[in-house]
């Protein structure tokens, strides 16, 4: 399966790169060139949209700016009589360079590309959708699994070590049936099969400060689709909604289904959760606001090899099933004020229950603000924002408690947009500027302060569970040190029609004591990077 030591030739990642941007961005310039009359891209189950990366900046409440040139309006749908038809196409090339490891490729370029098509309908008292995936991966690095501790050098790693030599496949992503007015309540709702799910989406705030925070900020932080991999997550599960103008009640309870990084994705796994949430906006003629408490049981009864910071032996003797029970919560307003409109979020979760053999106690908090500014830095509706995150880590391997933050079935990318960390024993210090100087660009910039929440605890990546013999999240140690390092990162987001778009990514990472105790060849900071160009349609 792998080439050997001595016939291995190095890969020259730059030129691959160049080739594969060049391709992306031919499509790019194809599809910009064309007229706005383009095929149809309205989503058929609003309920179930959930996004695949971040969304360009928001609009900001502030004085308005002068006008812009307005993109084109979005086509009308696709019909086939009376069923909607849809879909969409999405291509990336990604360039990867890890921490410098030597004898393995930590350097590579790979490309990806992600059909999905879908077929619905929606009628007065119920509506139907179902989709198919045929995702497909293209060179694919096969020297990119080191031993441990240095493990899997990148996303490309991580998808050779799940589905090996496989690079394509098709998915049944959702079918699924809602019935609407339920038991003659007409905001009550019911829908049962496969679907994509993240909690905080429940709604969707008119102000566009607010829905932005949900969509950036909250949504997908315990339970998401997994949507920037090139298979992503579904749940076979039933939801039931009753949303009034007042406040929104949704309960989710199901099965994970194979995914995310292995191309096989039709089985249910052997892990089953129960989400539910009351989310209730609140406004004023300055003030609008929102608040949301939920709660989510977990199970996951495979009796895959836990990642934890115990040693080998302790966790190959314990196969007893995971059950951890997490309480939370949100807090998001947006002020209006003279100067532009100012943004707080708060969210907060603690967590008991059992992680096998050992009891868990961990939660996790986060408090961030911004400020849209009005006056001149209106004109490219700028936001600025910063904020500070703490999980909690285990700071003792062999006292009988487990009390690392456990990130559950989430889209980790959302908050670590080049994912060599998660959300699990971590501090997270950032700052972020968002800038929209054309109604068509949207440019962002993030810089993170990174350190492990305990150096006797795991420096943590993943996203969670997505086949049954592995355990979804990876572990390295932190070595008693704490210093994960610097993170900057710059996107664009072009918007080349109504149903196109060019994302184009760069990061790079300064890493800390940690990663200079696993990765020595790197020298006292070892620096990584992350680049991708990615190009969306959709029809």
């Amino acid at each position: 399966m792998y080439k050997t030591f001595e016939s291995y030739q190095p890969r020259r990642p730059h030129t691959a790169l160049f080739n594969a941007l060049a391709l992306v961005l031919a499509f790019a310039a194809a599809a910009s060139a064309q007229t706005a009359v383009v095929t149809p891209g309205t989503n058929v189950e609003r309920a179930s949209v959930v996004m695949t990366k971040p969304e360009p900046s928001p609009t900001p409440a502030a004085a308005p700016a002068p006008p812009q040139s307005a993109p084109p309006k979005a086509p009308k749908q696709l019909k086939l009589g009376r069923v909607n038809v849809g879909g969409s196409l999405r291509l990336r090339a990604e360039s990867h360079g890890w921490f410098e490891t030597p004898g393995y490729d930590d350097a590579y370029t790979f490309g990806a590309a992600q059909l999905r098509l879908r077929l619905g309908q929606q009628r007065e008292r119920w509506d139907w959708l179902v989709e198919g995936e045929f995702p497909a991966l293209f060179n694919l690095p096969e020297r990119a699994v080191a031993p441990a501790p240095r493990g899997q050098l990148g996303l490309g790693a991580s998808y050779f070590a799940a589905s090996g030599r496989q690079d394509a496949s098709a998915v049944l992503k959702q079918a699924f049936v809602r019935v609407k007015g339920l038991f003659g309540d007409k905001r009550s709702s019911l829908r049962a099969g496969r679907f994509e799910f993240a909690d905080g989406t429940e709604t969707a705030p008119k102000d566009t400060t607010l829905a932005a925070l949900k969509r950036e900020r909250l949504a997908h932080r315990l339970l998401g689709n997994f949507g920037f991999s090139h298979v992503g997550r579904s749940f076979d599960a039933v939801q039931y909604v009753r949303d009034n103008k007042s406040s929104n009640f949704t309960f989710v309870g199901g099965r994970a289904v194979e995914g995310v990084f292995q191309l096989r994705a039709l089985k249910q796994l052997d892990v089953d959760f129960w989400y539910g949430a009351y989310t209730k906006p609140l406004a004023s003629k300055r003030v609008a606001s929102e608040y949301r408490l939920f709660g989510l049981h977990y199970h996951d009864g495979r009796g895959a090899l836990k990642t934890d910071n115990r040693n080998a032996a302790a966790r190959r003797a314990d196969a007893e099933n995971i059950r951890v029970t997490s309480f939370g919560g949100h807090y998001i307003a947006a002020v209006k004020t003279s100067r532009g409109t100012a943004d707080f979020l708060a969210w907060g979760v603690g967590q008991f229950g059992d992680w096998g053999r050992l009891s868990h106690r961990a939660g996790a908090a986060t408090v961030e603000g911004g400020f849209q500014p009005g006056g001149a830095l209106a004109k490219v509706k700028t936001w600025v924002r910063a904020g500070y995150f703490r999980s909690t880590g285990d700071a003792d391997p062999s006292d009988g408690r487990h009390n690392t933050f456990f990130q559950v079935l989430p889209t980790p990318r959302i908050y670590a947009r080049f994912p060599f960390y998660n959300l699990m024993n971590v501090e997270d210090a950032f700052v972020q500027l968002q800038l929209k100087p054309h109604a068509r660009v949207s440019l962002r910039a993030d810089l993170h302060g990174l350190r492990l929440g305990s150096g006797k605890d795991l420096w943590y990546a993943g996203g969670g569970a997505f086949q049954e013999t592995s355990f979804g999240y990876q572990g390295r140690p932190g070595g008693g040190r704490r210093g994960l390092g610097t993170l900057y990162d710059l996107s664009a987001d072009l918007t080349l029609t109504p149903t196109t778009t060019l994302t184009l990514y760069g990061a790079g990472v300064r890493g800390g004591d940690v990663m200079s105790n696993i990765y020595p060849a790197g020298g006292r900071n070892p620096m990584a990077r992350f680049l991708y160009a990615e190009l969306t349609r959709r029809f």
